[in-house]
């Protein structure tokens, strides 16, 4: 005859900490997340598992993957942590709902998961809807209403905004390629008239007299990377947007600008709307403080 285990109670403290052991990758990264010691996480894993009888974390991997008991708990932990905070929301009268459009270019989305991922667990009763496209158009969309709010690259045409960071641009060729040595040199930019990377990159050349033409044109960075990497274009990206098989090109190339990120508003934001834009304030000033503008690396 199989004993039945006895129930005991989950504690939603530990629980929020398997969680973020599984989001964050690790027990590191969760100990700096929850502003924890790491033996701290490690003891909240340790009676999680003992409370459970199992094993919920496979070792000996690099990051934090849940066994199939670890699967079937990361399940009902995330639906008992976002009631908890429904609930705290519900009595505190602080419970917010609605809808958010975000506006962000494609070239942008790495900059934001685990904000927007905050933001959604903060706010579970609120549905974020996350438009992509390109600036021009996303400032349009908000002068309009038909976004919140929007992160763009600040435009000379139309400033405005507030200015969330300041990254160099840079010039990027694809490793084991020397595209950079042709004359004229082929570059992979954007369409005329809607991105002021294109503009900058050809008043550059020009300034600099170096001869150039258009070898490919693409909205997104994924078609602009995937020209580069075939070796067909060099581009001009920021340092964040640097991907695998691609290097920084710096000798015979003339020095580029800084672009601003800038945080666009609707005149009139409900307040899950300025919710998300503090939230993104906040994310975005911590990460620069700890990466200052012109390192590589993804805002997450």
């Amino acid at each position: 005859m199989t004993q039945t285990k006895t129930q005991r109670p989950l504690d939603l403290v530990v629980l929020n900490t398997f969680v973020s052991v599984i989001e964050q990758g690790g027990f590191t990264a969760a100990a700096e997340h929850l502003h924890l010691a790491q033996p701290t996480v490690s003891a909240h894993i340790k009676r999680l598992e003992e409370t459970l009888g199992r094993p919920l974390l496979r070792r000996g991997h690099k990051l934090a993957t849940p066994t199939a008991a670890g699967e079937k708990l990361l399940l009902h932990a995330r639906q008992m942590l976002r009631q908890n905070r429904l609930a705290w929301q519900d009595i505190n009268d602080q419970r917010l709902a609605g809808v958010v459009r975000l506006g962000i270019p494609e070239d942008y989305l790495g900059y934001l998961p685990s904000a927007l991922a905050d933001f959604e667990s903060r706010f579970p009763d609120v549905e974020l809807e996350v438009h992509c496209g390109l600036s021009v158009e996303l400032i349009k969309d908000v002068e309009s209403g038909v976004l919140d709010l929007a992160i763009t690259t600040r435009q000379p045409r139309s400033p405005g905004g507030d200015v969330l960071r300041r990254e160099p641009m840079i010039w990027v060729g694809a490793s084991g390629y020397d595209t950079q040595s042709r004359s004229p040199l082929p570059l992979a930019v954007s369409r005329q008239g809607v991105c002021i990377f294109r503009d900058r990159t050809l008043a550059s050349l020009d300034a600099a007299d170096i001869p150039w033409r258009i070898a490919y044109t693409s909205a997104s960075l994924s078609g602009l990377s995937a020209a580069v990497r075939a070796g067909l274009a060099v581009t001009v990206l920021t340092p964040p947007m640097l991907g695998s098989d691609m290097r920084v090109l710096k000798n015979g190339l003339p020095e580029l600008p800084h672009i601003e990120i800038a945080l666009h508003r609707n005149e009139r934001p409900t307040e899950a709307a300025t919710q998300l834009a503090n939230q993104l304030q906040s994310h975005i000033e911590a990460y620069s403080a700890a990466h200052p503008p012109g390192r590589h690396g993804i805002l997450s």
